[in-house]
């Protein structure tokens, strides 16, 4: 099931002063603030990295070092209007691609399969089997078309948003989704995941 916006749309004024009040009470180290944001922002923070490591105490780690880093730098944040929920996304994003390129240089193994959980009926292992190859395929594009992929329709996040997650100009990402489509599509017909939409064999 997609997930609603929760990080992207979060711009009301009313919004943007519970943000900032917040951080300035998680500067001044007081932990029940910094409970209140973890617990608006934890789950989709594990979500996108695991989304993007594919291993659960990764993408836990992730989020936790996420929190880590919020916590460490709360003086130094400033409101800029996109919120807390923005500025974590742009964190995790980071240290998930920070972790990937660490991994292509310690092996050349692929990314393994993730483990199949789901019942044993024919119905269900046909539509996990085709679940599976499509996080096969998203696993196999480079890193950053991952994360475009992952930001945007997994997340639903708007282009500008999942830009700004990637630190890129909103032309820059939408070239870097438009090359990733392409690229996923063509994995997807590959593995059989999908039709070929030229009607070829």
């Amino acid at each position: 099931m997609r997930v609603t916006k929760v990080l992207a749309d979060r711009s009301t004024k009313a919004d943007r002063h519970d943000d900032a009040a917040l951080m300035a009470r998680v500067a001044a180290r007081d932990p029940a603030a910094f409970r209140a944001i973890a617990g608006d922002h934890a789950a989709p923070m594990r979500r996108i990295a695991y989304r993007m490591l594919g291993d659960a105490t990764e993408a836990e780690d992730v989020a936790q070092e996420a929190f880590l880093r919020l916590w460490q730098h709360a003086a130094r944040w400033r409101d800029t209007g996109s919120g807390i929920g923005a500025w974590l996304c742009r964190v995790t994003t980071n240290l998930c691609l920070d972790r990937l390129r660490r991994r292509r240089t310690v092996s050349d193994e692929g990314v393994p399969e993730r483990a199949d959980e789901a019942p044993n009926a024919d119905a269900l292992i046909e539509e996990d089997q085709a679940r599976a190859a499509v996080v096969r395929c998203i696993d196999a594009l480079s890193d950053r078309q991952r994360a475009a992929i992952v930001l945007t329709y997994y997340e639903e996040l708007s282009n500008m948003a999942a830009a700004h997650a990637l630190d890129m100009n909103i032309k820059a990402f939408e070239s870097l989704l438009f090359r990733a489509r392409a690229t996923l599509r063509e994995r997807l017909v590959a593995a059989g995941a999908v039709g070929d939409p030229e009607g070829t064999p």
